[in-house]
């Protein structure tokens, strides 16, 4: 059986029978079973959960029972094999249905010829395989084509056109480039970009914000560079959120929901290791994550402490010069980097969201000094998360004016889909 096929199996095995994050579950089973190609593993498995919906609406016509009726194993070997059939050109047919069916006979006894029958009729009836009529039902039709639920693609349309909306489908299953943030506290822009040229890395310049470059090669993290501390993996983005927040040099500041800290470091950065930050987060567990790249990076102005940001500190009203609230989200803005977020169900637990983002920015509001800065963030595309969260705010902290109310997309600015809001206290009640 070919290694790395059997690796992108079992990730993908991961995320449907365990909802484990495609990310760690990739990068779990790539170092426990060093296959030889990871590219081609990474292109499988995300090429198979970006594309599950398709795939599945495939199967449907190629088994009579359907894709739903399927054991796990069964439905994600047939989607392995039609992905590799339909979409990926540098694997040859007899390839795709062979190995499938070698999986078949270690992981589904007993069921090899079924797959190998449903793979070669996908060869044979391709052509006549169709998607839902856009005419009839545009919501359906691009949910099919481009692997989002249905309520995803509903809620999307409510703010844009339909063209719009399928563009901003496809650039959540598009690649994201590599971009980094670099250290200026420990090194030029230039000198990174000379160091990076000479181990073989093409590198140009960020497109948003002045620290980012886009790399492109292998083994970026283990260069050296990375463990010297001279910089970060991170989307423009995110890190906009930290320039944009515009911390000065010995300024108090607050991180509300810090983990994993992308955005403390940028800030932490950004002040030189002066002043002060406090990066709070609910879980101790994943504020060891901050502290341990607060040392990589040489970061000495950042305190830890684990704190649920539904509750008021009372000890830090008025005390901070500026407070980020990056608050959690539905995170559909991140699509093209966590794919299994395209299959949420919309729940009471999603539907109670903008309530506890609401509850948490109001309290953050308390924290900021008369003229201080108070920035809410999210990584998603929705406007009952981001615009209604700040209407709703600003109706009972009337002390608050918005200075600059941004939302940046996959398909327009090239960037994972971030909201950001940035609110000054005036600290006169109108």
């Amino acid at each position: 059986m070919d290694i790395n096929r059997r690796v992108a199996y079992l990730t993908l095995m991961d995320v449907e029978t365990k909802k484990s994050f495609s990310n760690l579950a990739l990068n779990h089973h790539i170092k426990i079973h060093d296959p030889g190609s990871p590219a081609f593993i990474r292109e499988l498995t995300y090429g198979v959960l970006e594309n599950k919906i398709l795939l599945d609406h495939y199967i449907d016509q190629l088994v009579k029972t359907g894709a739903a009726s399927l054991k796990a194993a069964d439905r994600t070997i047939l989607r392995m094999g039609i992905y590799q059939l339909g979409f990926m050109d540098s694997v040859p047919e007899y390839a795709a249905v062979n190995e499938s069916v070698v999986m078949a006979k270690k992981y589904c006894r007993g069921r090899s010829g079924f797959i190998n029958g449903v793979l070669r009729g996908y060869l044979s009836k391709k052509d006549q395989l169709t998607l839902p009529d856009p005419a009839e039902d545009i919501v359906k039709y691009l949910s099919v084509k481009y692997s989002y639920e249905p309520w995803i693609v509903e809620l999307w349309m409510e703010e844009y056109g339909a063209e719009f909306v399928e563009e901003l489908l496809a650039a959540g299953n598009e690649t994201p480039d590599n971009t980094i943030r670099y250290n200026w506290m420990k090194v030029r822009k230039q000198d990174l970009i000379e160091k990076l040229v000479e181990r073989g890395f093409e590198v140009s310049e960020g497109r948003v914000c002045q620290n980012a470059l886009y790399v492109k090669g292998s083994g970026l993290l283990e260069t050296g560079l990375y463990e010297d501390g001279f910089f970060s993996v991170q989307d423009e983005s995110s890190m906009l959120v930290a320039e944009k927040l515009d911390p000065k040099h010995g300024e108090t500041i607050m991180d509300m929901c810090a983990a994993p800290g992308g955005k403390t470091m940028a800030i932490a950065e950004r002040m030189n290791n002066t002043g002060r930050i406090i990066a709070s987060d609910i879980y101790r567990r994943k504020l060891d994550l901050i502290d341990r790249e607060a040392y990589r990076l040489g970061m000495k102005n950042i305190e830890t402490r684990a704190w649920d940001a539904t509750r008021l500190d009372s000890s830090m009203i008025g005390k901070a010069d500026r407070v980020l609230v990056d608050a959690p989200c539905s995170g559909l803005g991140v699509v093209r980097r966590k794919p299994e977020i395209k299959y949420k169900e919309k729940t009471q637990e999603m539907d109670l969201l903008p309530r506890t983002q609401l509850k948490i920015l109001t309290n953050a509001a308390k924290y900021v000094k008369v003229g201080g800065t108070l920035v809410y963030s999210t990584c998603t595309i929705n406007p009952y998360e981001n615009q209604r969260v700040v209407d709703d705010f600003l109706k009972k902290n009337s002390m608050f004016e918005v200075e600059e109310m941004i939302q940046l997309l996959p398909n327009r600015d090239g960037t994972d889909g971030f909201f950001i809001c940035v609110m000054k206290n005036e600290g006169l009640l109108i």
